[in-house]
């Protein structure tokens, strides 16, 4: 993999204005030119082409920690938490799938800067469910929609409504709204001139696309059905489930002739075992996720 203190740093002393400017010389890829760098890492570990396929993305990990400003946390640390969740995108990107690096790698991005985030503020001290995350990354966005940004400590019906809105309780808000009030910073701070006049963080802002509650549902959808998956392989009796997990929960997938050889019968027997064990497997998994619903 490209080597990370080859790759350009932020840092307080040198001012991001410098590493912005540095980062946006290297050049966007075309889609060939990306399909072809990604293969030669995929198939040949070049890390040259690894380093070309970080670099032309910095700008992206940039942008998107730009969005997370006002945690109180320095923000040319935020950056390199992004360039991190960057390089672990590229190595396991996988080409054929059909869709952009930049697509794969925004979900590897905000992850790696979310639980940098989580595990500097003293919230990590005080419980990290799966609500608490969505209020603090959401509460911004909640206060915005009723225009209580400014509001210092809320009024008891816009704590009432937020709570309502992102389905935790009236002290939870209460409680987050008052630490995050510590921690905020103006967006009109500046971070220096591009040649064009004085940019300012808001000039660098996520857009509207990227929710960073929306990321916290998807994770929390997955663990979901990632529980309801292994429930329901327990269904399955032991030749089932080894047939299923090494045909369509490993990888690389073993073959049918790879199982044949292990439990010495023919390779279409081990096709109708793994049809009929994945056709158990869904009915399993649909009545459990009526039940949830219930």
């Amino acid at each position: 993999m490209t080597n990370y203190a080859n790759l350009p740093a932020p840092s307080p002393e040198s001012g991001l204005s410098r590493y912005l400017q540095q980062i946006r010389r290297f050049p966007l890829l075309e889609p060939e030119e990306e399909y072809m760098l990604a293969k030669r890492w995929a198939e040949d570990q070049d890390t040259g082409a690894a380093h070309k396929l970080v670099t032309s993305h910095l700008r992206l990990a940039a942008k998107i920690a730009m969005g997370y400003r006002g945690y109180g946390l320095p923000q040319a640390e935020i950056i390199s938490e992004a360039n991190v969740g960057l390089m672990q995108a590229v190595k396991r990107f996988d080409p054929e799938k059909g869709f952009r690096l930049a697509t794969y790698a925004m979900w590897w991005i905000r992850a790696a800067i979310q639980e940098y985030i989580l595990r500097s503020w003293s919230l990590v001290k005080l419980g990290t469910t799966s609500g608490q995350k969505k209020l603090f990354f959401n509460l911004r966005k909640a206060k915005a929609r009723i225009g209580a940004l400014e509001e210092g400590d809320l009024r008891p019906e816009n704590v009432t409504r937020i709570a309502n809105d992102l389905s935790v309780t009236e002290d939870e808000v209460v409680s987050m709204n008052r630490r995050m009030l510590s921690q905020d910073s103006s967006l009109n701070v500046t971070v220096g001139s591009d040649g064009d006049g004085t940019m300012e963080w808001q000039d660098w802002i996520e857009d509207d696309s990227a929710n960073q509650a929306e990321d916290y549902e998807v994770h929390d959808e997955l663990e979901m059905r990632r529980d309801l998956l292994a429930r329901s392989l327990t269904t399955l009796n032991d030749r089932e489930r080894d047939i299923l997990v090494k045909r369509r929960l490993s990888e690389p997938p073993l073959t049918l002739e790879d199982l044949s050889h292990q439990y010495k019968v023919s390779r279409e027997r081990i096709r109708q075992i793994e049809v009929r064990a994945f056709d158990k497997l869904q009915k399993r998994m649909r009545e459990l996720d009526r039940n949830e619903i219930k």
